[in-house]
């Protein structure tokens, strides 16, 4: 069993790696032969930079077209930084001072998590225009992210695992060095539904996360009459 989930581990992070770094390389490819950003947009590179970062960390532009599902998206997202964040204690020996800090946040936050992933869900379902343009893979995203928040809680709270058996595993396959992995049902559950995330990750709608950056509606500077606009310069 710990050969089959290391060899599940391997194959889903390299898919994860090699899928993000090519469609990273189209995204920064693709022409943008029109200079198309959202008004009211900033007219200059600094400018960009801030509305960008507001737009990353805070959902600017969702906050303004819709409050409700603006807190739900927000909640979801800063849980996740935090979940993942407190992960590093895995990964890391000694674990940093700072992951040791958040750790009893990162237990709430995984509460966050799963309110704010059951929100954005019951959206899909209730809005008529939203159900209209889900599709299967949407309710796929959305049911392993949902697995993964409940199989980690159940790890915690339902019937808990042995955490030092489960670092020495995860920094075993970092190191190639294999260790024999915990066999608690919650367990085998989690890992394999991160190992399937990566695998279709690449592949689905969550590519979002970087797509944001290569969007030309928020990262041109609104300035057609001060330069001259040439795609690809």
């Amino acid at each position: 069993m710990t050969a089959a989930y290391a060899i599940l581990l391997y194959a889903g992070a390299l898919i994860l790696v090699l899928g993000l770094a090519v469609k990273i390389k189209q995204y920064a490819s693709t022409p943008a032969p029109l200079k198309i950003p959202t008004t009211p947009a900033p007219t200059t590179t600094g400018g960009v930079v801030l509305r960008m970062a507001r737009e990353v960390f805070l959902f600017q532009s969702l906050f303004r077209a819709n409050k409700w599902i603006w807190l739900f998206g927000w909640m979801f997202h800063a849980a996740l930084v935090l979940i993942l964040a407190r992960h590093l204690r895995y990964f890391t020996e000694p674990v940093w001072d700072w992951v040791a800090l958040i750790q009893p946040f990162g237990i709430y936050a995984g509460f966050a998590f799963v309110a704010g992933l059951a929100g954005l869900w019951v959206r899909r379902i209730v809005v008529e225009r939203i159900r209209y343009i889900t599709g299967p893979s949407d309710h796929l995203m959305l049911a392993i992210l949902m697995g993964i928040a409940a199989s980690g809680l159940a790890m915690k709270f339902v019937a808990p695992t042995d955490i030092v058996a489960m670092k020495a595993f995860i920094l075993g396959l970092l190191y190639f060095d294999w260790q024999p992995m915990p066999g608690d049902p919650a367990v085998l559950v989690h890992l394999a539904l991160v190992a399937l995330l990566m695998i279709v990750f690449p592949f689905s709608k969550l590519l979002h996360a970087p797509g944001v950056f290569f969007s030309p509606t928020r990262n041109q500077a609104d300035n057609p009459r001060d330069v001259r606009y040439a795609p690809g310069e």
